[in-house]
């Protein structure tokens, strides 16, 4: 389909305004709903999903420490806008065909209000999933000031319902951050990434069958998606008109399975200022940034001596990551910035030389060692399913951390993709990445390492909530499980492998 590039303006979500608001808390009330939306002005308006009849949802803006409370609440038809396969665990016919679950992904939250993939719930929450506790979820909003999301988690149908639409921006502030004097208001802006695939008529496509068809199934998982137009915050390639300044960009990859690597077309550096987590130590001057699914980075791009100019923000990632088929004329355009609005005023924002501390957590503070593989596996239809330390989602769990330990992971990546992993509650530090023999693992469960030890990318070196385990490679992360006991999840996300068995619950002991 031959889409006109840069012919609509980019859409930024509004603000959500609570219900009520108090000293004591704030309570919002988010619908999903079914709709039709403009997803590009040379195509019809396209049904998709979304919370408060917008996707992206309304951004949600809360302050560090704010006692927040969110009912979700699920308006959308019984019946899937997209195909559903009922061979996937969790998404047999013994459970509606259309549910849902929100989790805020980044948050520490206790872990009734973290969106467990089991705690579902249909339209007026006639039925639940078994680990459904309650409709109004609790934020304590702990995190440091940061750019977390909130997006769909449902067991089984993750994918679906957020290539639907069911995802948007949740953003943690706090004095300190502004006392920066960082660009912000409407010169601070969110931008999410993601693919898609239009029918002719204008309606999301999403694949019923494996490249390699199974003749008895009617819907099949496949083992990634990648779509043929980008879009961000639910445009075909949108324009943003911006003043000659320096701009703070919220960058959000919510692709199914598209990593982004992201470029300038004018060469100009890319100031990241932040990660997952929040605030770096230092903001650091790069000419790219990838950033795999469900990974955040804020960057300061400055237009400050390119009146009249347009550059258009690329992407020069294969897909699947990293040994996919290479971009093409379409996949390599992500959007296109006209510097063309005068200046409304004097540009006394800053870059800072210094953001804020960043304590590294030591190794030998770590109490336990995890070995932990990522296995590529085939099902009973010959189709290829990936899993977490060999182990399906309901199998006994595992991963049993104590409140207030820290412990180091190890994880081994025995596939030929990048995986990445995010753990729900916490976030962690990358220590490093290093080459291994695979074969020599698979015989002898022997982990021999073939190269030198690779720390972490500049742009990785902040707190994490997600990270690229990249192929024949042992990835360590170190993370302390400060706050919060109970039920959680760690899963990779890509959502295709997410909702066919590369996730695992994990629980924090007393």
């Amino acid at each position: 389909m031959n889409l006109t590039k840069f012919a609509d303006e980019l859409p930024i979500p509004a603000i959500l305004s609570p219900l009520q608001k108090n000293r004591n808390y704030t309570y919002y009330e988010v619908k999903m709903t079914e709709f039709k939306q403009s997803l590009h002005s040379e195509l019809n308006d396209t049904t998709v999903w979304g919370y408060e009849n917008g996707y992206p949802g309304p951004t949600i803006e809360v302050e560090q420490g704010e006692k927040v409370f969110i009912k979700w609440i699920n308006d959308l038809p019984d019946k899937h806008l997209l195909p559903v396969d009922y061979t996937v665990h969790g998404a047999h016919r013994d459970v509606p065909e259309v549910r849902t679950v929100v989790h805020v992904h980044g948050a520490c939250v206790e872990w009734e209000s973290d969106g467990y993939p089991e705690a579902w719930f249909t339209k007026g929450y006639l039925q639940v999933g078994r680990y459904f506790r309650k409709p109004v979820y609790q934020y304590d909003n702990g995190n440091r000031p940061s750019t977390l999301w909130y997006h769909d988690h449902t067991l089984g149908i993750t994918r679906l319902n957020i290539y639907a639409g069911l995802a948007g921006f949740y953003f943690i502030r706090n004095q300190q951050e502004r006392l920066l004097n960082l660009p912000c208001e409407k010169y601070d802006i969110p931008l999410m990434l993601q693919d898609k695939t239009f029918n002719p008529d204008g309606s999301l496509y999403y694949p019923r069958q494996p490249d390699k068809p199974v003749s008895e199934m009617e819907t099949s998982i496949v083992p990634e998606f990648i779509g043929e137009t980008i879009l961000v915050n639910g445009k075909v390639w949108p324009y943003l008109k911006v003043e000659p300044r320096k701009y703070r960009f919220r960058l959000l990859n919510a692709a199914n399975t598209r990593f982004f690597r992201i470029t300038l077309d004018s060469d100009q550096p890319l100031y990241q200022i932040a990660t997952d987590g929040g605030l770096m130590e230092h903001p650091i001057g790069v000419k790219d940034i990838l950033l795999a699914p469900a990974e955040r980075a804020e960057c300061i791009f400055d237009f400050s001596n390119l009146y009249g100019k347009n550059i258009i923000m690329k992407n020069g990632a294969p897909a699947p990551y990293p040994g996919g088929e290479p971009v093409n004329e379409n996949t390599s355009i992500i959007m296109q910035f006209r510097v063309m609005l005068p200046l409304t005023s004097i540009d006394t924002s800053v870059i800072p030389a210094y953001l804020q501390p960043y304590p590294k957590l030591k190794e030998q503070s770590a109490s336990k060692i995890r070995f932990l593989t990522l296995n590529d596996m085939m099902d009973s239809f010959g189709r290829e399913y990936m899993l977490l330390n060999n182990k399906s989602w309901d199998a006994p769990i595992t991963e049993t951390p104590t409140l207030g330990s820290t412990e180091i992971w190890y994880l081994i990546n025995l596939t030929d993709d990048s995986h990445p992993i995010h753990l729900h509650l916490i976030d962690f530090q990358l220590l490093d990445r290093r080459n291994f023999d695979v074969e020599k693992f698979n015989q002898e469960k022997i982990i021999h390492y073939t190269g030198a030890v690779q720390p972490p990318e500049l742009q990785e070196q902040g707190w994490k909530d997600t990270v690229s385990a990249n192929p024949k490679q042992v990835t360590r992360i170190i993370m302390k499980f400060h706050s919060y006991t109970g039920l959680y999840v760690w899963h990779c996300h890509i959502l295709e492998h997410e909702d066919y068995e590369m996730m695992r619950p994990y629980i924090v002991i007393r």
